[in-house]
């Protein structure tokens, strides 16, 4: 079983950035692992995954819709941790961000073990 433990959250100004990173405990390298997030009131949903390097050639990563060209996410499977950049911070980015790991995809089906979460909290 592996477990999760989020850091990097905390407030930040609208265009503002933050670096969140997330660390494995237990063999994570043939998982992917991917972030999610939930906003008070609304389900937790997908933000962004990074498919295991392991016999894989092709795409790995995936991102939501609103955060492309925002966020970008990697892994380095030497430390067993996987992180997410964020840039260009918007109010509608306030969340707890959750770490994932399971199947590569972009349901919380896919995920079968999950972090405590992190704040983020972006002001305008």
């Amino acid at each position: 079983q592996v477990q999760l433990v989020e850091s990097g959250g905390g407030l930040v100004q609208a265009g503002g950035s933050l670096r969140l990173s997330c660390e494995a405990s237990g063999r994570s390298v043939g998982y992917a692992l991917g972030w999610f997030r939930q906003a008070p009131g609304k389900e937790r949903e997908f933000v962004a995954t990074i498919r295991s390097i392991i016999g894989w050639t092709g795409s790995r990563k995936q991102y939501a819709d609103d955060v492309k060209g925002r966020f970008t996410i990697s892994r380095d499977d030497a430390k067993n941790t996987v992180s997410l950049q964020m840039n260009s911070l918007k109010p509608e980015d306030t969340a707890v961000y959750y770490c994932a790991a399971g199947n590569y995809g972009t349901k919380r089906t896919d995920y079968g073990a999950w972090g405590q979460g992190t704040q983020v909290t972006v002001s305008s």
